[in-house]
């Protein structure tokens, strides 16, 4: 029966409790992506918080997936000192912290990009064109630029990288067939839309090595129709568990989820309504034996430690409440377990949208 705060290891890497901080965007790097005091500062407070595991705010790998302002990138060697100081600093506290890679696909900003949005299949909005189908030699740049990058993060002294393949972004465009119209060898069948990220992830293993830790981080469903299911998610963790990966974290939903979305608004009322992925959990354990990390709505330590000690999930990965509370795991560790003070509110998008960066604009409201 494994605990919450035992010590435990993802490949080389050694975790001392199973606590782990689900990436997000935190709107303080840089216009470029540069890693700035500010966004170390968070990453910080976070390992002296006792996390067991810190994964960073998606970085773009090129500057054609750039999803947002003063998102983080590492798509540049230029941006290797600034990430090295974020190790740094996370290490001096004996932390580990993971470096995620991303690609906005579709989704990536023009406005900030100036450059044309691609992914699996194009799409329209009248004569304007709002995002070109990739083609092969563009595919194949893409998935190169994903393993420079793991290099590259490997190179700053990150303890691992994880693979973003969730919540609609490019990886998640061409895993669901409601995005992927391909009739190529990138399309169609599960296999041959789960072919560009069976290719990335090899080229990141060729790049770091078999001991460095690479994790993914990919939806349990997407919650619209035609779209990947909760079958087809287990039959691609099962891809990966052969081909090696180290470690699966599950999310959930893309922009188009209506109100099922990865970050979703409303007050989370008792611990029955924790937990938003338990049942594909249960299926992925079923079939899956790669350490399942288990995010979405988890805000009481009891549900937590449910969810670990029942086998349910390896390990508890929080976003949400540690911007309302950084200092949440040391405070459950200390023996004050009382739930997480987050309302869920989704407020916390405020300041970043006005260029502040992240912080729980409610507490800062109330004074807290």
């Amino acid at each position: 029966m494994a605990n919450l705060f035992e010590e435990s290891t993802i490949n080389s890497m050694r975790l001392e409790n199973r606590f782990i901080r689900s990436a997000t965007w935190e709107g303080l790097a840089s216009e470029n992506g540069v890693c700035t005091s500010r966004l170390i500062a968070l990453m910080d407070e976070l390992a002296d918080s006792e996390m067991g595991l810190i994964i960073t705010g998606h970085a773009y790998v090129s500057r054609k997936g750039q999803a947002g302002p003063w998102q983080l990138g590492v798509y540049d060697d230029g941006l290797i000192p600034g990430l090295s100081k974020m190790t740094a600093a996370v290490h001096q506290r004996s932390g580990k912290i993971v470096l995620q890679l991303a690609h906005a696909g579709c989704r990536a900003a023009f406005n900030l990009t100036g450059k044309e949005p691609w992914g699996p299949s194009g799409s329209a909005k009248g004569d304007t064109i709002i995002c070109k189908e990739m083609t092969h030699d563009e595919i194949r740049s893409t998935v190169k630029r994903f393993a420079e990058s793991a290099a590259r993060g490997q190179q700053c002294g990150f303890d691992g990288v994880q693979i973003h393949a969730a919540h609609g972004y490019l990886i998640s465009q061409f895993l669901s067939p409601f995005y992927n119209k391909r009739t190529d060898e990138y399309g169609g069948s599960l296999e041959n839309r789960a072919r560009i990220l069976m290719e990335v992830f090899g080229a990141i293993r060729d790049k770091v090595g078999d001991r460095f830790p690479v994790l993914i981080k990919m939806n349990s469903e997407d919650f619209v129709d035609d779209g990947l299911s909760v079958a087809e998610m287990v039959q691609v963790a099962a891809m990966l568990e052969r081909a090696g990966i180290d470690a699966i974290e599950l999310s959930g939903g893309t922009a188009d989820s209506g109100k099922l979305t990865p970050v979703r608004p409303g007050k989370i009322s008792s611990e029955d309504t924790e937990g938003y992925y338990r049942k594909a959990a249960e299926q992925y354990k079923e079939k899956v034996n790669v350490p399942l990390i288990l995010v979405g709505g988890i805000r009481s330590y009891s549900v937590a430690d449910q969810i670990v000690k029942t086998g349910l999930a390896d390990y508890v990965s929080l976003c949400r409440p540690l911007i309302r509370e950084p200092g949440l795991i040391k405070r459950w560790k200390s023996g004050d377990t009382s739930r997480s003070t987050c309302l869920s509110d989704n407020l916390c998008f405020k300041p970043i949208q006005a260029g502040e960066g992240l912080y729980c604009y409610t507490a800062k409201k109330l004074g807290k």
